[in-house]
């Protein structure tokens, strides 16, 4: 009885999500009145601003994770190897992402950095690239620190530390070397939730005027009925592709430390 209850609870979890899922696609397809056809899809990725906008947010994208890389990858190593009694403090500036919100951050930038203040960052584009790069890389730091400082976990940072040192590697060599290697599906796992975050992420880009493709998203949405909800869907199926790599990544690398 309590497993039929819980298979019930399971597809009904199911239904809730699929359903809309379903209906959303099903709508997207309805463009050509009397048949389904992807006119929708067709429309949108022959759509100029939509290929220069998802361009702008995967560049940013793959910025924000090699800023994010650089940033967590020594600082959690560190602390796990030198400073374990900081690691309550760390882990607390890494949540307050979650508990501000971004548009609070977005003013505090443009606040900061105006062009009548010290850093005019937002007096070009570049800067402003730079300073939405930043707030990226503030947003996606939760997820980004706490998937490599659980791959940390998972090996003996002291033990292959010293084994290095003993060998005459210096702090680049045993980071990039040694440190990375082992925690690469942490890495990529963090990596990935960046890239969905950052291509759907609205509010800095909105307010900082970037061409990003959250505010397309928006735009569309105004006086499109089809191609809004099509741009949905690919939205969606870009942020399951990445939880699937995950999920990929982390069973091969899994299969790889089995093996050996």
């Amino acid at each position: 009885m309590t497993r039929i209850l819980a298979w019930a609870i399971f597809l009904l979890g199911c239904l809730y999500f699929v359903l809309p899922l379903w209906g959303m696609t099903e709508f997207s397809l309805r463009m050509r009145r009397g048949e389904y056809s992807l006119d929708a899809y067709a429309s949108i990725l022959a759509n100029a601003e939509f290929q220069r906008t998802f361009a702008f947010s995967v560049t940013m994208a793959l910025v924000t994770i090699v800023v994010g890389v650089l940033i967590v990858v020594p600082t959690a190593f560190w602390v796990r190897l030198r400073m374990p009694g900081l690691r309550p403090l760390i882990e607390f500036l890494t949540l307050l992402p979650l508990v501000i919100p971004a548009i609070v951050i977005v003013f505090g930038y443009i606040r900061l950095y105006n062009t009548s203040s010290w850093l005019p960052l937002t007096g070009t584009a570049m800067g402003t690239n730079i300073l939405l790069a930043m707030g990226y890389t503030v947003l996606a730091l939760p997820y980004m620190y706490r998937a490599v400082d659980t791959a940390l976990r998972s090996i003996d940072v002291t033990t292959l530390t010293e084994a290095a040192q003993s060998l005459g590697a210096g702090w680049g060599t045993i980071l990039w070397r040694i440190i990375l290697p082992n925690v690469l599906a942490g890495v990529l796992s963090g990596a990935f939730l960046t890239f969905a975050i950052v291509v759907g992420e609205f509010t800095m880009a909105a307010l900082l005027d970037r061409p990003a493709f959250g505010p397309f998203m928006q735009r569309l949405g105004q006086d499109r009925a089809y191609e809004p909800v099509a741009l949905a869907v690919i939205a969606f199926a870009i942020t399951w592709a990445c939880m699937g790599l995950i999920s990929l990544v982390t069973r091969t690398q899994k299969h790889l430390r089995a093996a050996s």
